[in-house]
């Protein structure tokens, strides 16, 4: 049996000498493997980190809110849905604080155990004048321990002034940066508030909270857990129903009674003549006035929340739902070019070895032994970049993203291993390199000792493209010359060079494009389409004037629109589309001074059809419609028409359909009911902005008050949660290009070392020997770049279109910037590569080079 020893020693001295190279495919296989695993786990990360919180926090899977209360037997009937876990809560909206902040105050009661509050400092109420904040109170508003908290008179609190005892997290509210709307002060929550029960001054619970036990296995943000909420919701919803009903005729009975106690005095005045006919007359006006206000405060209405409606927890869902888009891209198009450098490399060291191995070959070693010793050394690199780009991927990446989601509250982080994606990791790291070792090495053994040990016969000079264009080629000095013909001669290596350059351009041009692309959204829509800075909701049409008279009171209006809108379900081809807004303007003629209806689609820019009905893009993409198509739009009332489509108008956010009022009309057969004002404002201060508002709703006439700027604000949130990772991206997708770089350079100068030592020994001086190699890269960098503009636009398109939600479009932007980066670190790269090159150059052993292969 023939000794293994000497070919172990050969691997070992092989490793050893080329120290370079083989850390050069660990670190390529390594990044590859960590970006490909990381961002991959990023994303469930994301949602397990979220769904434990919630969960160990015993976040209701349901809640509702009545506008008359809970009573025990509302309670029980819940109770009736099977593994339904019901507590009745105390509830309201007030106003309060140093500024009259709209606040979310909720009883304490030591019993319930859903939505447990998490104590930031301080502790929780223990007597009748204490009260703990919101941790955003302290952090954003600027609120202490030991400080008094006053609430206006209009709290229906048992006191007005609090003593601030701590602060907390809540796991109703996941975002800091939004905790919902409301129809008190300015509309706007600012934070939640908790006072002991007995202080809310409320007779019955004004919320019941939810939870089912089965449901808790199952990840929050999963289709699973939605759809088995969704089931549990209208199971809930049919149990409560007749309940309405019951709590209307129960609160009514008292009062019907008393009314009727004194109708029946008015007809016994009436008998008798006790009273005249007028005063009894006013009288029973009176009564009959008093009846329709108390059967309209009776009237019970529920509003219904899952956990998708609570402030901020969907939007957290679609941002680890973008994260897993992109990560369904990017690592990917990076582990494929860290995989193809690998396998070259590989590939070109086995075929530097061709004297080796035939050298074994002739001592009597067979194929496999030698084999083994080039599969080895592939698979040693294989694996150990491979693990350290698991362990550091995995373990690193996940928490370094759920870092950078700081406008959430502390996350308990799951970053637990994706061994899916893992093993596709490692099958993908053997391929590159023990794969390439292997056919390489077994079209090398396919020939003789004797063929091996001699030199491989150099590739011979065709005439290449340049030397045709004659006034051109005259003009080039010799080493040009030289080099262009190079470029030509080793097709497979320029090839291999511009890929790994345009690799690694597209890779950096696409990060700076995710965040250009999600930042265009907000600023295309509000600059762009909307013209218009606040969105007024009025309680009757009948309210326009008030609320008109309420803004020209204040510098900042300039002018306003009055539109019908209504939420209805438009569907087509078996898709359907909720939550859109049916958009009438009363004046169609000034319209587009407040909506831009512009788009390949549209007509007539500008104006709205007279004969069918605009959609907004993202509505018109997912119902697979276009102009001459038809969609059946369903109101909120029920009312439901098919109708044509007459054009599709550019839009970023949210879905509308556009209509006339003629339109409106014949195609419902209904007015519309002009409801929304579209107001204009000068610029806001925060303050004058929450003053408007807070004016509004005490008009009396207005139900709310929402502003662009908001909007605004979500979308540059999500942005920027998602820069850090784009940063991420930005890093690694150099570090990757630098070694890539650096790794084919150095091929290339092992490959053409005797031709680098001969035109050294014929008296070129060392800078020239260095430009020989540096004008070919110079060439094949520019190329690259040129050729990675391409390529990181249509990652970036990509990327975009798997990232986009239901609401929102992403147009691909890259701005100059992202070209200027890209295009500076990859010549700062080739600069710092050819520098390293150069120093190595300077201390060739000529005569060793030449003398190697005699």
């Amino acid at each position: 049996m023939t000794d293994m020893k000497p070919l172990t020693k050969n691997m070992w001295r092989e490793i050893g000498q080329s120290k370079g190279r083989f850390i050069a495919i660990v670190l390529i296989i390594m990044l590859g493997v960590l970006i490909f695993v990381g961002v991959k786990a990023a994303g469930p990360a994301l949602n397990d980190s979220a769904s434990k919180t919630v969960t160990d926090a015993h976040l209701s899977d349901v809640q509702v809110l009545s506008t008359t209360g809970f009573t025990q037997q509302d309670v029980a009937a819940v109770k009736q849905v099977p593994g339904a876990q019901v507590e009745a809560v105390n509830f309201k909206y007030a106003v309060g604080g140093k500024t009259d902040d709209t606040v979310a105050v909720y009883g304490d009661d030591r019993t319930l155990s859903q939505n447990q509050l998490t104590i930031v400092s301080g502790h929780r109420p223990r007597h009748a004048n204490e009260i703990v904040l919101d941790n955003q109170a302290k952090t954003q508003y600027h609120y202490r321990l030991g400080q008094l908290y006053r609430f206006s008179r209009e709290a229906g609190l048992k006191q007005r002034q609090y003593k601030i005892v701590g602060f907390a997290n809540s796991p109703r509210y996941l975002d800091n940066t939004q905790r919902g709307s409301a129809n008190v002060g300015d509309g706007t929550v600012r934070y939640f508030a908790v006072v002991p029960k007995q202080q809310m001054g409320l007779k019955v619970a004004t919320m019941l909270t939810i939870r089912f036990k089965a449901l808790q296995n199952k990840q929050t943000f999963s289709r699973a857990y939605r759809h088995a909420v969704a089931d549990k919701l209208a199971a809930l919803k049919r149990q409560l129903a007749p309940q309405a009903k019951r709590r209307e005729t129960a609160l009514l009975r008292p009062i019907e009674a008393r009314l009727n106690q004194m109708q029946a005095k008015l007809k016994a005045a009436a008998v008798t003549g006790a009273m005249p006919a007028s005063v009894i007359a006013r009288q029973q006006s009176r009564l009959a006035a008093q009846r329709r206000v108390a059967k309209a405060k009776a009237t019970t209405t529920y509003t219904w929340q899952t956990r998708d409606d609570l402030p901020g927890l969907q939007a957290y869902g679609e941002s680890s739902e973008r994260i897993a888009a992109i990560a369904n891209v990017f690592p990917v198009f990076f582990f494929l070019i860290a995989a193809l450098i690998t396998f070259t490399t590989i590939t070109r060291m086995v075929e530097e070895a061709r004297s080796q191995i035939g050298t074994f070959k002739a001592l009597g070693y067979t194929r496999w032994a030698i084999a083994r010793n080039y599969l080895l050394y592939a698979l040693t690199a294989g694996v150990l970049g491979t693990v350290l780009g698991v362990m550091i991927g995995n373990i690193t990446l996940p928490r370094i993203v759920l870092s950078l989601y700081k406008m959430y509250i502390p996350l308990t982080v799951v970053d637990d291993f994706q061994w899916g994606v893992i093993l596709l990791a490692a099958l993908f790291s053997l391929l590159a390199t023990v794969g390439a070792a292997a056919l390489v090495v077994r079209r090398q053994l396919s020939e003789g000792p004797a063929t091996l040990m001699r030199p491989k016969s150099p590739k011979s000079a065709n005439r290449i493209l340049m030397e045709r264009i004659t006034p051109l080629w005259q003009r080039l000095s010799f080493n040009q010359k030289v080099s262009y013909r190079n470029l030509f001669r080793f097709k497979s290596r320029m090839l291999m060079t511009i890929i790994g350059i345009a690799g690694g351009t597209a890779l950096i041009l696409t990060g700076f494009g995710i965040r250009d692309s999600i930042n265009a959204t907000s600023r295309l829509q509000y600059s762009r389409v909307s013209h218009y800075q606040a969105v007024v909701r009025l309680n009757s049409e009948a309210g326009s004037k008030a609320a008109t008279k309420t803004l020209a009171q204040h510098a900042q209006y300039k002018r306003r629109a009055l539109v019908a809108m209504d939420t209805a379900k438009v569907s087509a081809h078996q898709q359907q589309v909720t939550d859109v807004s049916v958009t009438v303007p009363k004046s169609v003629r000034s319209f587009n001074d407040y909506v831009k209806l512009t788009g390949r689609d549209v007509a007539n820019r500008g104006t709205l059809p007279t004969n069918g009905v605009l959609l907004t893009s993202k509505m018109a993409k997912l119902l697979r419609v276009s102009r001459g198509d038809r969609v059946t739009i369903r109101l909120a009332a029920g009312t439901t028409r098919r109708v044509r489509v007459a054009g599709v108008a550019e839009n970023y956010v949210a879905h509308t359909v556009y209509l006339t009022p003629s339109v409106f009309r014949s195609t419902f057969q209904q007015a519309p009911v002009y409801n929304t004002l579209l107001v204009q404002l000068r610029p806001q201060t925060a303050a004058q902005q929450k003053q408007l508002a807070n004016d509004l709703l005490k008009s009396g006439t207005v139900a709310g008050t929402s502003y662009t700027k908001d909007q605004e604000k979500t979308i540059q949130t999500m942005s920027a949660s998602l820069t850090g990772v784009v940063a991420i991206f930005v890093l690694l997708s150099g570090v990757l290009s630098f070694v890539v770089l650096y790794n084919l350079t150095n091929i290339n100068v092992s490959e053409r070392i005797r031709e680098l030592s001969t035109i050294k020994v014929l008296g070129f001086f060392d800078r020239e020997v260095t430009m020989y190699i540096v004008r070919e890269n110079v060439v094949m960098t520019l190329l690259g770049i040129v050729v990675g503009y391409g390529l990181g636009w249509l990652l970036t398109l990509y990327i975009m279109q798997q990232a986009a939600t239901a609401l929102v479009i992403f147009p691909v932007t890259i701005h100059w910037p992202g070209f200027a980066a890209a295009t500076g670190l990859m010549l700062l790269f080739t600069a710092v590569v050819m520098a390293v090159t150069h120093r190595r150059l300077k201390r060739i052993d000529m005569i060793g080079a030449l003398s190697a292969k005699e």
